[in-house]
């Protein structure tokens, strides 16, 4: 590869990763609240594979949206402040209970969400009603049972010389039932207690019509049954998950997750808590680069190969290159002696140059053909993508079938690589330059791409001639962007520590204090 530009660069990539976007694999995701609790990350960034249709209405019954008495209009058509309508109050509906059928003549208190009754077609507020608050059950005691006579004078004369002969003939008929009821619970042994009173049948009025269907929730007004739910690639948010727990589905099918295997390279790396040799250092970039591709909506696997020895590395990735769908390397992929990566892989399909990028030149990048280990063929589930390519040899590779047959060649896998430079910063500037936004628009996380701000330089800062330079800043309130450390790729702290990447342009060899400059805030 000759020294590409970065607009060509991340062309190439964008154009390789493409194909970990073909007929990707779906799995099963369990939609309940404790299995969500108890595995967070697999519910994180999830993407619906197919279209899901809705196995029922949404709602699934007319319900009440309103705190209030569920009536007929027909009852209240001619209410008005001057000829107010008198009903007597029905058996109150709560959310869950089974509603009766509303009788004529009659309204039923009803709570949010309570099923709206047969025999009502329309809602009430609890405001807009006299008295203006639910009335207990006769007996009970506390407000006005007889349906807000003290509370509303005005409207209870009016109302007393408006009452239909139904309506008393039914409240005679409660009084009457209430009379019986007590004296049977006399008759059942309340010896040294004095018989309760009876009450009238409460009641309520209206002072104005309703329009039918005021304030009820129609089945399947949010969704009906067999209409499309969720289209397929729908990113599955809280709204969408409770939509769909809402229908009663357990479970639903969404795209897996990329699988990225993840190889940090070098003889020299060794992992944190553990004690260091001379010329040793910590792995970083495994730690790094990990939570980088899980915030881009990927599966991680890493596996650090701590040999400058090919054949150290061909072995990492015969045995975990079947459970993948891409490969990044980290390391391994300059000019020099003992280059792992680029003496494992440069024969195998991958190409290695350099970008006019700094940090970050060294780059490598294409379709390898790699060996899978005979064991991890035969267990690796036969992939759906051309990223994930079966095995070009049968499970049983390298075993004679006959005495005579010639040795079968090992199986292999074809899979999309990516190297990146070794150094910690080198390594996040390139993820974040050509791997992160193809990975995100992959995994449908918006935004795919870095929020893109200009901001005014607080310092100068010169650049190589026609090499586009990436430097660490960190924006303030004001609009100004002060730089963070120097250009090197292993000020890692200093990468830390600020809150945008700084662009200046191939073309451009220095900023001056007030310039403008392009950044990409990395603090979201």
């Amino acid at each position: 590869m000759t020294r590409r530009s970065v607009t060509e660069h991340r062309e190439a990539v964008d154009a390789l990763l493409a194909t970990l976007g073909e007929n990707r694999v779906s799995e099963p995701l369990s939609v309940s609240a404790p299995a969500l609790l108890a595995r967070p990350g697999e519910f994180r960034g999830r993407i619906l594979a197919d279209d899901l249709l809705a196995p029922t209405d949404l709602p699934t019954f007319d319900n009440s949206q309103m705190d209030g008495y569920a009536v007929s209009w027909f009852d209240l058509v001619t209410a008005s402040p001057a000829d107010p309508v008198q009903l007597l109050i029905a058996p109150q509906i709560a959310a869950g209970d089974e509603a009766s059928v509303l009788l004529p003549s009659t309204a039923a208190p009803i709570m949010t969400g309570a099923p709206v009754p047969p025999g009502a077609d329309a809602i009430v507020p609890i405001e807009q009603a006299v008295p203006p608050y639910f009335q207990p059950a006769p007996g009970t005691g506390g407000a006005q049972a007889s349906g807000g006579v003290d509370a509303h004078p005005s409207v209870a004369a009016e109302a007393a010389e408006n009452s239909t002969a139904s309506v008393a003939a039914e409240a005679a008929d409660s009084v009457s039932a209430a009379t019986v009821r007590a004296d049977e619970s006399a008759a059942m042994g309340a010896h040294d207690a004095e018989p309760p009173l009876p009450h009238p049948a409460p009641t309520v009025w209206f002072i104005e019509p309703v329009t039918p269907g005021t304030f009820i929730r129609r089945a399947g007004s949010d969704v009906a049954a067999g209409d499309v739910l969720l289209p397929a690639g729908c990113p599955l948010g809280p709204a969408q998950l409770g939509v769909i727990a809402g229908t009663g589905l357990t479970e639903v099918n969404v795209l897996r997750r990329i699988r990225v295997l993840l190889i940090s390279t070098g003889h020299e790396i060794r992992d944190a808590g553990s004690t260091l040799g001379p010329g040793q250092i910590f792995d970083s970039n495994s730690v790094s680069m990990s939570l980088a591709l899980l915030e881009a909506g990927c599966e991680v696997t890493a596996v650090p190969c701590r040999s400058d020895d090919a054949d150290v590395l061909l072995g990492i990735l015969s045995e975990h290159a079947s459970a993948a769908d891409l490969v990044i390397t980290i390391g391994g992929v300059s000019a020099g002696a003992r280059e792992v990566v680029r003496d494992a892989l440069g024969t195998l399909g991958v190409e290695f140059g350099k970008v006019a990028m700094q940090p970050g030149g060294p780059q490598g990048f294409g379709v390898a053909t790699l060996p899978v280990a005979p064991a991890t063929a035969a267990e690796a589930p036969p992939a759906a993508a051309p990223a994930t390519a079966s095995a070009t040899t049968p499970a049983t590779a390298g075993v004679n079938t006959a005495p005579d047959a010639a040795p079968t060649p090992p199986a292999s896998i074809t899979l999309p690589v990516l190297c990146l430079p070794g150094n910690p910063v080198s390594a996040l500037v390139s993820f974040e330059m050509f791997v992160r936004p193809a990975l995100r628009r992959l995994s449908h996380s918006e935004p795919s791409e870095r929020v893109r701000e200009v901001a005014m330089m607080a310092d100068p800062a010169d650049s190589p001639p026609g090499t586009y330079q990436v430097r660490r800043g960190f924006v303030a309130e004001d609009g100004t962007v002060a730089l963070i450390g120097g250009p090197s790729s292993h000020l890692l702290h200093s990468y830390a520590s600020s809150n945008a990447l700084v662009h200046i342009p191939a073309d451009v060899e220095r900023l001056d204090v007030g310039d403008p400059v392009m950044v990409w805030r990395i603090d979201d």
